[in-house]
């Protein structure tokens, strides 16, 4: 293999690695998003409502590194209103959503 066609090489692994890394993000923020809409349906909520309870939920994930305090906001707002929800109901909850966002986005991607 000449020298260009390892640099080629290398711009694609570079390009796919770049892009996996936006389309994990964008499922991250999904993941988020969903997991607010389910919060919030526990909550009572629907319509507007839900969607800008989904929002201060995906806006949780910028408190603190990691996703816990998604989960702790989640299950603050729940035990507030008086809903009972464990932490393994609620990260199960959390882990379904990534996998319905990645499905997401992965379909979106497809499809441009």
């Amino acid at each position: 293999m000449s020298t260009d066609a390892f640099a080629d090489r290398e711009k694609g692994f570079e390009a796919k690695y770049k892009l996996d890394q936006e389309q994990e993000f964008r499922a991250q923020a999904r993941r988020n998003r969903l997991f607010g809409l389910w919060a919030a349906s526990r909550l009572g909520k629907s319509g507007a409502d839900a969607e800008a309870y989904a929002k201060t939920v995906v806006a949780a994930d910028f408190s603190k590194p990691g996703h816990d305090d998604v989960i702790e906001k989640v299950a603050s707002d729940l035990a507030a209103a008086g809903i009972a929800a464990t932490t393994a109901e609620l990260q199960e909850e959390y882990a379904k959503a990534l996998v319905t966002a990645r499905q997401q986005v992965a379909a979106e991607g497809s499809s441009s």
